[in-house]
């Protein structure tokens, strides 16, 4: 079930089954001469909108921007200032909540996110904790290539070239949901330098095309098919876990 998709009652028909949502998260930023702009967001959407049609899970707009200040020597690269995302991730939180949402669910797919995500949690949870509140939710961060099989199926299909930045596994998602956006260059050298993340000028310096350590033109769609449909069971079976965790202070 797409939130964007639904209507109000509808969602309110869904609270009395569930109080559970799937919000992706990722990044709007470079990936390479070949990679979609919209890589890290577009990975984490595709799977969760592949999970809900298997499972009965509630898919929230997709969180499309993040903390990517050093993507911004690339032309198309847009980020957010970590203190704006938590801002950000603070309102989504509590406007879901205030329905009835009990736990919330970020599947992330940039990792120079996850110091930001984190940092949200602590914030949203201590704003609830000074003020003595019993809100009775409780978050939750996976990184989709975290979930269960998912970094093991990744390593077989790329057992080198994989590396941290523009992978061949996140290239091949966007071409399996994507195929008319597939792009192609002559990478050179073909497996890209890697290193330390700074700032936008020093990652431009260092790593002239974007990518990082990889080889993404071992992509294709078929092993981008591959990663979805075992990480859309994964969510699946991972959201079902979190929602039966207990929690104390919901009314």
């Amino acid at each position: 079930m797409l939130l964007a998709l639904s209507t109000w009652p509808e969602i309110e028909g869904y609270l009395e089954r569930s109080k559970t949502v799937v919000v992706p998260i990722g990044s709007n930023e470079q990936h390479g001469p070949t990679g979609l702009l919209g890589t890290d967001w577009l990975c984490p959407e595709i799977i969760a909108h592949h999970a809900h049609g298997e499972g009965d899970l509630l898919i929230a707009p997709t969180f499309n921007v993040g903390m990517a200040q050093h993507h911004l020597g690339f032309p198309g690269s847009i980020s957010l200032r970590p203190s704006t995302m938590i801002a950000a991730m603070r309102d989504w939180t509590v406007s879901l909540a205030a329905h009835g949402f009990e736990k919330i669910y970020f599947l992330n797919g940039h990792g120079g996110n996850v110091a930001t995500i984190e940092a949200a949690f602590s914030e949203i949870y201590s704003e609830a904790s000074w003020r003595r509140e019993a809100r009775g939710y409780a978050l939750k961060l996976k990184n989709w290539w975290d979930l269960p099989g998912v970094m093991a199926l990744c390593n077989r299909l790329f057992p080198e070239g994989h590396g941290s930045h523009a992978t061949p596994s996140e290239i091949a998602i966007t071409q399996f949901a994507y195929p008319d956006a597939i792009k192609s260059a002559n990478y050179a050298p073909r497996i890209a330098p890697t290193g330390p993340i700074r700032e936008a000028a020093d990652f431009r310096a260092r790593y002239a095309d974007g990518r990082m350590g990889s080889d993404p033109g071992q992509a294709t769609p078929e092993k981008g098919g591959q990663i979805v449909r075992l990480a859309g069971e994964a969510l699946i079976g991972d959201v079902r876990a979190f929602a039966a965790e207990a929690i104390h202070g919901a009314d």
